[in-house]
C-alpha cells in the first residue's frame, strides 16, 4: 500500500482552529477528554517571542493534519522551550518535527555557551512514541501533576487568618505589577522557574486577556503584602489556578490553605464545577500535600524532557 505523502509547512493565525481540533483530538487519547481552547491556540500563534515562519511547523499526511510543534525562546539565554503533539502512530510526521525543533533551538541557543536545551512537556503516557525522544539524546527531569477538585455550595468564603486581608487587582495597576513581584519572589526557587520583567510576564501568562480581578494580593499586620493568588476563568473546562504564592516569612501560618479555599468559594460562586492547577511533585514547599489534603485530585501528569543543545546535533 502506499505511503501518504509528508508535506511540512509553517503555521499561521489562520491555522488555529485546525490546531485545536488536532491538539482535542490528542487530549482524548491522553486525558479522556478535550481540553484545548481556541484561545489558548491563538494566545501561542500569537505570542511576540514567536516567529512562525521559523518557529512553528504543521505535518500532513495524506492532505490530513496529524502533527504540530512550536517553540519559543522567553525563559532566559540557553533555554528553548518546545511544544509537540501528534495523533497516534504517525512517527514519520512526529520525527519531521522533532528534527526541526531541534535544529532551530540549536539556531535560537547559538553563542549561550555550554547547558543550552531544549525543554519539552509531554504527558506521561503520550500519544508521541517516548523511543523517538530517549533515541535521540531526550531524558525526562520532572514531573508535574494536573489536580482538580469539584466545586459547590458547600465551597462558602473561609475565615481568614488573623489579620489577612485580600485584594484584588482589578482596579490598580500598581497591584498588578505588585501582583508580578510576588510571584517572581515566592516562585524564585521552583525548577523551571524564570525570571521576567513585568511586560515579559504578562506576555508569558497571556496577562492581557487575563480578568484582574480574580488575582489576588494578601497581606498581614506587620508584614506587608505576603502572598499571591492569581487564577483565570477562560477555559472551558475547568477554572484555573495558575500561581500560588507565599513569602518566605509568612509561610506556616495557614496563608496558603486560605488562599486556595478562597480560590474553591470564588470559582463555585462563579457557577464553576470543578477548579485545577500544576503542581511540581518535587516543590520544596509541599503544595502536593496542601492540595491533596484539600480535596484535590490527580487529573494527569506529566513529564518535562530535555535535549542538551550541543552545537553539532
Amino acid at each position: 500500500m502506499a505511503t501518504d505523502t509528508l508535506t511540512v509547512r509553517p503555521a499561521g493565525p489562520g491555522d488555529a482552529r485546525d490546531i485545536c481540533a488536532l491538539l482535542n483530538a490528542v487530549d482524548l487519547v491522553e486525558i479522556g477528554r478535550p481540553e484545548t481552547d481556541l484561545g489558548t491556540v491563538e494566545a501561542d500563534l500569537n505570542h511576540p517571542d514567536v516567529d512562525l515562519a521559523t518557529d512553528s511547523w504543521l505535518a500532513f499526511e495524506g492532505g490530513r493534519l496529524v502533527a504540530y510543534a512550536l517553540v519559543w525562546a522567553d525563559s532566559g539565554p540557553g533555554r528553548i522551550d518546545g511544544d509537540h503533539y501528534v495523533l497516534p502512530g504517525h512517527h514519520r510526521a512526529a520525527t519531521a518535527l522533532l528534527h526541526r525543533m531541534e535544529a532551530r533551538a540549536r539556531r535560537m541557543a547559538s553563542g549561550t555557551g555550554p547547558g543550552a536545551r531544549l525543554r519539552l512537556q509531554l504527558n506521561v503516557r503520550p500519544t508521541l512514541d517516548l523511543t523517538l525522544l530517549t533515541g535521540r539524546g531526550y531524558r525526562s527531569v520532572r514531573r508535574y501533576q494536573v489536580m482538580t477538585r469539584a466545586l459547590g455550595p458547600a465551597d462558602q468564603p473561609p475565615a481568614p487568618p488573623a489579620g489577612l486581608v485580600l485584594r484584588d487587582c482589578a482596579a490598580d495597576e500598581a497591584d498588578r505589577r505588585r501582583a508580578h513581584a510576588l510571584v517572581e519572589e515566592t516562585f524564585a526557587a521552583h525548577f523551571g522557574h524564570a525570571e521576567r520583567d513585568y511586560e515579559a510576564w504578562l506576555d508569558h501568562v497571556d496577562g492581557r486577556r487575563l480578568d484582574w480581578s480574580l488575582v489576588w494580593i494578601a497581606s498581614l499586620p506587620g508584614q506587608g503584602d505576603t502572598a499571591v493568588l492569581v487564577t483565570r476563568d477562560d477555559r472551558t473546562s475547568m477554572g484555573w489556578v495558575s500561581h500560588i504564592g507565599v513569602r518566605k516569612e509568612a509561610r506556616g501560618r495557614g496563608v496558603g490553605s486560605h488562599l486556595l479555599r478562597h480560590a474553591f468559594a470564588a470559582y463555585a460562586a462563579r457557577g464553576r464545577a470543578t477548579l485545577g492547577l500544576g503542581v511540581d511533585t518535587l516543590n520544596e514547599t509541599g503544595a502536593l500535600a496542601l492540595y491533596e489534603a484539600h480535596g484535590m485530585t490527580l487529573h494527569y501528569a506529566v513529564d518535562t524532557w530535555e535535549l542538551m543543545l550541543h552545537p553539532q546535533g
